[in-house]
């Protein structure tokens, strides 16, 4: 009997037919590692998942790779259910991924922590960046499911506590795949038209799969650029999501959130009461002083009498008056005394004083006085002043000075 010889197309749709009815490789669970992780722009996922002693070649498509929670890294231990076939023209044998999750913990928890670290690292969770509630606000944005208790819980509270404020509810879903969109959309909406002073977003309490949109990169991203001032209220006291990170304040259930966003009326009514029970002592104790100060005012002489303040004024000029003349008489005799010896110590010194005694002096025409014979010439007319009168003379000659 001669063989069949095959061709290599012929050998690979073998195999492939054998691996496709075999039972046990249609939907078979593989633990290994990843290794050279890979997504090319189609969208597809390709990966080798190892262990100790051997490979497997691997493929998502994306369809399947749009359902995953978390993203996936190389060296990361995984569970992966699928089916093994052959691809015909390769001729190699790959397992075609279902589901992929990580190894001992599920993959929404993985996806949380990986989300977390990101957005830490890029700064989104950074105390300088989180904006203080307002102290009074006048409207609340409440962004929630509108069928929840959480919503009920909140708006009982706020109206008890302050009712001065208007609520303002954007109904959104919550879970499943259409909240994120839905609850990012209710926060720009809040902005863009200034719906309220403190924005409250968040849900009742339920599983991680339930709280789910609140974990959304989306949702987080939008929190942190609005700017109203978000409080995120997610679940139950232990729950903790993405958005509670990201928001201005957390609060620990739905009410929590409504208590902190308002004041409490009782204590601001009690504030107020104290204010004015302050303000009246204060002002009791001001007018106790103005009063005071009044009696005593009134106790001054010159409000008994108002004459007595102008004869006190006349008595002070009169003194001053004869302060100042006393001070000016005096004075005066000091000036004249002074004036006196002045005067007599000019005459003593005057030149008529000396031309009285007899003795006469020469000037020139030009009124320059002569100290010398040599100071004229021979017929230069000079004046002799004498004690009483003057002399016009002309010089007839110069006298030796005897000796």
């Amino acid at each position: 009997m001669q063989q069949h010889i095959f061709s290599v197309t012929e050998v690979n749709h073998l195999v492939k037919l054998l691996l496709d009815n075999e039972p046990m490789l249609q939907n078979v669970a593989v633990r290994g590692e990843l290794s050279n992780y890979k997504i090319y722009p189609s969208g597809h996922h390709y990966f080798t998942l190892k262990d100790a002693e051997g490979a497997l070649r691997c493929v998502m498509f994306k369809g399947q790779a749009g359902r995953l929670r978390f993203r996936p890294e190389n060296g990361m231990k995984v569970v992966v259910t699928g089916r093994v076939t052959v691809f015909p023209r390769d001729g190699a044998y790959q397992l075609y991924c279902n589901t992929l999750t990580p190894e001992g913990v599920g993959d929404l928890a993985v996806a949380f922590e990986q989300l977390k670290a990101k957005l830490y690292e890029e700064g989104l969770f950074d105390h300088a960046h989180k904006k203080p509630l307002p102290a009074y606000p006048r409207r609340i944005a409440v962004i929630t499911s509108s069928a929840g208790a959480a919503v009920h819980d909140m708006i009982r509270i706020l109206r008890r506590r302050y009712p001065l404020a208007k609520v303002i509810l954007l109904p959104v879903r919550v879970q499943g795949t259409e909240a994120p969109p839905e609850i990012v959309g209710a926060i720009r909406y809040a902005n863009k038209w200034k719906i309220g002073d403190v924005i409250i977003t968040g849900r009742g309490g339920g599983s991680m799969e339930d709280l789910w949109a609140f974990n959304d990169e989306r949702v987080a991203r939008a929190i942190y650029k609005s700017e109203i001032p978000v409080i995120s209220a997610v679940g139950h006291e232990p729950d903790v999501t993405i958005s509670d990170f990201v928001a201005d304040a957390r609060a620990s259930t739905p009410s929590n959130a409504a208590e902190i966003a308002v004041p409490d009326q009782v204590e601001l009514r009690r504030f107020l009461r104290d204010c004015e029970e302050r303000l009246a002592q204060s002002e009791t104790a001001r007018l106790e002083m103005l009063r005071k100060h009044l009696d005593a005012l009134a106790a001054k002489r010159v409000l008994r009498d108002q004459m007595a303040y102008v004869q006190d004024k006349r008595m002070e000029l009169l003194h001053l008056q004869q302060r100042l003349g006393d001070l000016t008489g005096a004075q005066i005799a000091r000036k004249k005394q002074r004036f006196a010896a002045l005067a007599a110590s000019v005459d003593a010194m005057s030149p008529l004083k000396v031309l009285g005694r007899g003795y006469a002096m020469a000037q020139t025409a030009g009124g320059e006085i002569i100290k010398a014979a040599e100071d004229v010439e021979i017929g230069e007319h000079i004046t002799v002043k004498l004690g009483r009168g003057a002399l016009a003379c002309t010089v007839d000659g110069c006298l030796e000075e005897p000796t």
